[in-house]
């Protein structure tokens, strides 16, 4: 049995035309990890209720992350000793909270964590996102021992950049699950 895939959106939730949001209808496997503030993102509690979610999966997952929730990941595997239930990461768009135009709604992501993920992990990132430049996805994914997917422009990689259903995202997922079998 494959693991269980756990939604991860970023920063204002996904809309129902969002990638993540057609997976989630697509299988009732998936489910999204929801956050009490989309709008102001704090770190301690989006890591917290990412946590809850996976001891209440009761199964191994695999994670599928979109811009700022690339961020949330790294800060859990950095801090907490449930890794083991994570077999995988599918790390898209990560916007970069470092940078001095990142929001400042978001509080406590930045200084990103640059450290090895205990699980395998795909960063996939886009030639021409406006939150993160294809040098410092690939500082992340290289920091994070993942493996580098570069598309080319293509936006945010979310609705608004027409990736639909994006089945070329679903096979790198389906990838990191069939790992976790």
């Amino acid at each position: 049995m494959s693991a269980r895939v756990l939604v991860l959106p970023g920063l204002h939730d996904s809309g129902p035309e969002h990638w993540q949001s057609r997976w989630e209808r697509a299988d009732p496997s998936f489910r999204r990890v929801v956050q009490r503030d989309w709008e102001r993102p704090d770190r301690a509690e989006w890591v917290a209720a990412l946590e809850t979610a996976i001891r209440q999966s009761g199964e191994p997952v695999v994670l599928a992350a979109h811009s700022l929730a690339c961020s949330l990941v790294a800060h859990w595997a950095a801090s907490h000793p449930n890794r083991g239930s994570v077999r995988g990461a599918l790390l898209v768009a990560p916007a970069d909270v470092e940078r001095p135009d990142f929001p400042r709604s978001a509080t406590g992501f930045s200084p990103m964590p640059m450290v090895r993920l205990p699980f395998p992990s795909i960063v996939v990132a886009s030639a021409n996102d406006p939150y993160v430049s294809p040098a410092r996805a690939a500082e992340f994914a290289a920091a994070w021992g993942a493996r580098l997917e570069l598309l080319g422009p293509a936006g945010h990689v979310n609705a608004e950049s027409g990736f639909g259903d994006w089945p070329q995202g679903r096979d790198h997922l389906e990838f990191l699950r069939r790992l976790s079998g």
